[in-house]
């Protein structure tokens, strides 16, 4: 079998595995902060008992995608030593500034919030949720500035010939103002809290279907619904951004997002299909002139084709690019149409009172991490042929004392351990969630709860 391709799947394996876990991280970061706000805010302890539930989920969270993103490090050695030496200047000052300025603050903090009830004051536990959000963050900044160098180098200089050569930062913020940076920072944030918010309502959406801790359910489910409806619609703005910075710095990219093969004076969008390489077209439905009216503002402004740039600086699975651009976007109009339309019942007085909903909403918690999987293939898959854009092509960026059947053995490991590390994520989040944020059994006030059987009846 062909080493690189073994070295991409197993790089794109175990990334696309440990991005399940920090995106949950920032996104329930949030969540909690608002939820022990609200305590401080009210003094009801009903808030400060939803917020000792999910520490519970965030520490798993946390500890699983730490375990998770250092096998990401070992990679870089072993399977990418000529990308390891040509990046290493960049990654290492972005990497040390994450660790610095971002992972210290979450993990100095994280104690506190896990173990600091009873132990500080309210406002001083508060303070450290507060910390453990910003730092993860932060921690999201330095990890996509060191993606985003890749996709638009600027700041550096290249230094050495051949094999021996490798960039090296000439101005620090340039590196990390980058021409992609900002505006991908925003996605990845903004996706990030969409998760974390689709988690909370998934699981209080399945608590109140259940008759189990309605009132502290509807309360947190109503935080997590205007987090998600707001996040939601604020990343139709970031993915606008995000795609005018590909139109300018990355042409063959977006040509491959929208399965453009020859420069076309009106580019059409379209709204689902499916590429054909061989004869060059898509099949599906299409806005005419959508494309070059949303890069543009003009339905007759040009955009670029894939056969105006070298064969071998084509992305090769234009097909693929495409689906998984299309599919992220289509999940994206979901959640807005989801959550507004949720938000419109909760202000007519009906937003508990439908079961299919909490149903749809039970089982969409695994939609925002598949958008989220679905933007980094399209984003890194319409990257190639190069690994650093228009600088390192990924066949060169392997190491060169690695074969086959070395990157096949640790692809069956990894493989392994991670589904174990799955199943074990799995049953203790299944633990917890079982475990309800109280014992229902002690609760003096649980007769009192309102049902979503009374909630129907009354209705």
């Amino acid at each position: 079998m062909d080493v690189e391709l073994l070295a991409r799947i197993q790089f794109a394996f175990t990334i696309g595995f440990h991005y399940i876990y920090p995106p949950l991280s920032i996104g329930l970061g949030l969540i909690m902060v608002v939820m022990e706000g609200s305590f401080l805010r009210t003094g009801n302890k009903i808030y400060e008992t939803m917020t000792r539930f999910w520490t519970k989920i965030f520490a798993l969270i946390f500890g699983i995608g730490v375990a998770t993103g250092i096998v990401m490090e070992f990679e870089f050695g072993t399977n990418w030593a000529t990308y390891s030496k040509y990046v290493g200047d960049v990654f290492g000052s972005a990497l040390a500034a994450e660790g610095i300025f971002a992972f210290a603050l979450e993990s100095g903090f994280l104690g506190v919030l896990l173990f600091g009830w009873n132990r500080v004051t309210p406002k001083v536990h508060f303070i450290a949720t507060l910390g453990v959000w910003l730092g993860s963050m932060f921690s999201a900044i330095w990890i996509v500035v060191a993606n985003s160098w890749q996709q638009t180098p600027s700041g550096y200089h290249i230094v050495g010939e051949g094999s021996n050569a490798r960039a090296e930062i000439t101005d620090f913020w340039a590196m990390v103002f980058n021409p992609s940076s900002v505006d991908r920072i925003l996605h990845v944030w903004i996706g990030a809290l969409i998760a974390g918010a689709f988690l909370v309502m998934s699981v209080h959406a399945f608590y109140i279907l259940k008759d189990r801790y309605v009132e502290l359910s509807e309360k947190a489910f109503k935080i997590a619904l205007v987090a998600g409806a707001v996040f939601s619609i604020s990343q139709l703005i970031t993915g606008h951004m995000s795609s005018n910075g590909v139109s300018e710095n990355q042409p063959a990219k977006l040509a491959a997002f929208e399965g453009h093969f020859n420069t076309q004076q009106s580019a059409d969008m379209y709204i689902f299909g499916w590429v054909d390489k061989e004869k060059q077209a898509v099949y599906g439905p299409k806005i005419p002139g959508g494309l070059s009216y949303l890069v543009h503002w003009d339905f007759d402004e040009p955009i670029t084709g894939l056969n105006d740039f070298p064969k071998d600086e084509q992305p090769s699975a234009v097909n693929a690019v495409f689906q998984f651009y299309h599919l992220m976007i289509a999940l994206g109009l979901f959640f807005i149409a989801l959550t507004l339309f949720a938000s419109f019942l909760w202000w007519r007085g009906k937003l508990f009172s439908f079961r299919w909903l909490m149903w749809i909403f039970v089982f969409s918690v695994i939609l925002p991490q598949l958008a989220n999987e679905f933007g980094w293939f399209a984003a890194e898959m319409g990257r190639q042929p190069w690994v650093v854009y228009g600088l390192l092509r990924t066949s060169d960026a392997l190491s060169a004392n690695v074969n086959a059947k070395q990157v096949l053995f640790s692809l069956i490991m990894f493989t392994l351990i991670y589904i174990l590390l799955f199943l074990l994520f799995i049953y203790l989040l299944d633990r917890k969630i079982k475990a309800g944020p109280y014992d229902e059994s002690k609760m003096e006030d649980r007769p009192f709860q309102r049902s979503i059987v009374q909630t129907q009846k009354e209705i």
